[in-house]
């Protein structure tokens, strides 16, 4: 690059484990980025005061203090990146990185360095552990030699590993050299008061700087107290508590509930908390609008004045939520996400709609998406690969609602269904605003007048186009007109009628009487136009005068019975596939939908290979043959048309 690295696969190092990531180092600074979203490091260089070297099992790892005592750590670093980078920091920095060197002794026995708020143990000059003071939180002395350090308990350390750093102990004889005290002062006392001036002492024990009592929280669900400390947020509950600290805090997002008197306030973490064997990315805090308080920080006046004088006020009167959000970014320092520029018919930020059997609203923001409340879902824009409209296909009320596909570079989708259909431009304008790709219902590149044909007034079969698309693509493709080959010509009254399709999607014959009852209210688009042949048999069933045509208009069409004796139509290899993956299928995902197993078992043909494919095209083939030469058969032994036709005049 011309302004710096950049370095993929590189991990960040803490306490909730190592996370992978990419990094850039340029001539300002550095910016690591999680993979695949989520939090981001950025670091000025005029932030910087120490650098360091660490050979670490199979990479190096790279130290990066800043002025405030926090320690960045990040590994992956090969052999032949430390030189350049090293040249790099001090051309560009100004700053010349220090080597050190891992201890694997297993000695136990050391000497202390305190740097800033980073305690390193050292054995022979070389570090065995280190730790960030600013994790710990309580100290106490323990007879005239021990010091025990707790940390802070934060319930999003554990998210990516299963254990995590609780508690340490550190004795220190009266003999020690490094703190020197008196009779009165022991050694290990020193030590502890240094502890005390260097860590975040105090924050697991003190008082809140401000409470808020009895929040609804819809996930994870409960009724919390909400305390604000110096340092984490604590949910504190009935059956259940947690404390996060505010570095785990990604984003909040204030979103307003439209004709509602609530706001949605949502915490993002990362990594999230963790509550049995289920993870919490979002926490969903529910505020009544109109609900005013009077809120006082309690906090030392030192404290105030020297640190957060520029960021809080001593006092807060106005509406909860506002005054939540206003003292939790002054205490975090994180950003605030609040409505774009979408406005809703409904005059909201929103538009309802459901995903996943869960009902819901949408809320289409300046970089993202956001579901809520059930289940929170984020869709970062630059996550996207397309968005597609999709006619709603739950059978007469598909005109009033329609559903919006968002599919991910991941090939990851989420389906919001049931969106009223008088939200669609608003949605649409905001859409095609962001540069997102829109899918029109064939698929193709973006195309107004395709996307709008979703919401036209004529009432289609409900089809689903999506399910469609993967039929399609999974060359699953069915010919009316061979359907008609099988048609018997007459029905019960000894009249051809119009065909739309009765054979069953499996190839079963269907009973005349089973066919009557399936007959739909109003006639579809394919039973209008019908077939040549069946349009060909109803013009010379005419009769001369015209108000039986009228009459016979009027009346309800009846779909036409399949013969008995027509052979079963070909399987496509897809079809193969999916006969023998549907049970397994059902096994791996209990209680999965009949539309969603179709679009499952188009996604898993899709991912497998030419050479896993063959057998099932294989099988097609000769089933094709088969039907071919049924086909045959079967047209020979037919009567001729005229025979048909003579039967019918002389009715």
């Amino acid at each position: 690059m011309a302004d710096g690295h950049l370095f993929n696969n590189i991990s960040l190092v803490g306490r909730g484990g190592a996370n992978p990531g990419q990094l850039r180092v340029h001539s300002r600074g550095l910016v690591w980025k999680k993979q695949g979203g989520g939090k981001a490091v950025e670091v000025d260089k005029s932030d910087i005061v120490r650098i360091t070297w660490m050979k670490v099992p199979r990479s190096n790892q790279l130290g990066v203090q800043i002025k405030d005592g926090l320690k960045y750590k990040f590994t992956g670093f090969r052999d032949q990146d430390v030189p350049s980078l090293t040249n790099f920091f001090q051309n560009s920095c100004g700053i010349t990185p220090e080597e050190k060197q891992l201890s694997v002794s297993g000695k136990n026995w050391g000497e202390l360095d305190i740097n800033g708020n980073m305690l390193s143990f050292l054995v022979g000059g070389k570090q065995a552990f280190e730790v960030s003071l600013a994790d710990v939180s309580q100290t106490q002395l323990q007879g005239k030699n021990d010091v025990i350090l707790e940390f802070h308990v934060d319930d999003t350390t554990g998210a990516n590993e299963k254990d995590s750093l609780m508690e340490m102990s550190f004795h220190i004889p009266s003999s020690n050299t490094q703190f020197v005290g008196d009779d009165n002062h022991p050694p290990a006392q020193i030590f502890r008061d240094k502890i005390m001036s260097m860590a975040d002492v105090g924050a697991g024990g003190e008082e809140a700087v401000v409470t808020f009592e009895t929040i609804t929280i819809l996930t994870p669900r409960g009724r919390y107290s909400v305390e604000l400390h110096l340092s984490f947020l604590r949910l504190q509950g009935q059956a259940t508590d947690f404390k996060i600290q505010y570095s785990s805090i990604v984003r909040v997002f204030v979103l307003p509930k439209s004709n509602q008197p609530h706001t949605f306030v949502v915490v993002t973490l990362d990594p999230p908390i963790r509550k049995g064997q289920t993870m919490y990315p979002h926490i969903v805090m529910q505020f009544e609008t109109d609900y005013v308080v009077e809120s006082t920080l309690m906090m030392n006046e030192d404290l105030y004045s020297s640190k957060y004088k520029d960021k809080l006020e001593p006092s807060y009167k106005g509406l909860i939520h506002e005054v939540f959000t206003m003292i939790l970014r002054g205490l975090s320092g994180t950003k605030l996400t609040r409505p774009g520029k979408f406005r809703s018919c409904q005059d909201g930020y929103a538009v309802k709609s459901s995903l996943k059997a869960e009902d819901g609203v949408l809320y289409p923001l300046e970089k993202s998406f956001f579901f809520l409340p059930k289940p929170p879902t984020l869709i970062l824009h630059d996550e996207i690969d397309y968005v597609e409209f999709e006619r709603h296909a739950a059978g007469g009320s598909n005109m009033h609602y329609f559903d919006l596909l968002i599919r991910l570079k991941s090939e990851h989708e989420h389906l919001f269904r049931n969106i009223q259909r008088n939200e669609y431009h608003n949605l649409f304008d905001f859409i095609s605003s962001k540069g997102l790709k829109i899918m029109n219902l064939g698929g193709g590149v973006q195309a107004a007048d395709g996307v709008a044909a979703v919401l036209r007034d004529e009432e289609d079969d409900a089809v689903d186009p999506h399910l469609e698309r993967i039929k399609n693509e999974a060359g699953e493709e069915e010919s009316d007109e061979e359907d008609e080959d099988f048609v018997a010509e007459k029905d019960d009254s000894g009249s051809p009628t119009d065909d739309s399709g009765g054979d069953d999607s499996d190839g079963s014959d269907s009973g005349g009487e089973k066919e009557q009852q399936r007959i739909p209210k109003k006639e579809s688009k394919k039973e209008a136009s019908g077939s040549k042949t069946a349009a060909a048999s109803s013009s010379k069933k005419k009769s001369k005068g015209g108000a039986g045509d009228e009459d016979g208009a009027k009346k309800k069409k009846q779909k036409k019975k399949k013969d008995p004796n027509a052979p079963k139509r070909a399987m496509s290899g897809f079809m193969f596939f999916s006969q023998l993956e549907r049970e397994n299928l059902k096994k791996d995902i209990p209680g999965i939908g009949f539309k969603e197993i179709g679009r499952e078992l188009g996604e898993r043909w899709n991912k497998l290979t030419a050479e896993e494919k063959a057998p099932y095209e294989a099988r097609a083939v000769a089933d094709r043959k088969r039907y071919q030469n049924e086909k045959t058969g079967y047209k020979n032994a037919q009567p001729a048309p005229m025979d048909l036709v003579d039967e019918s005049d002389s009715n």
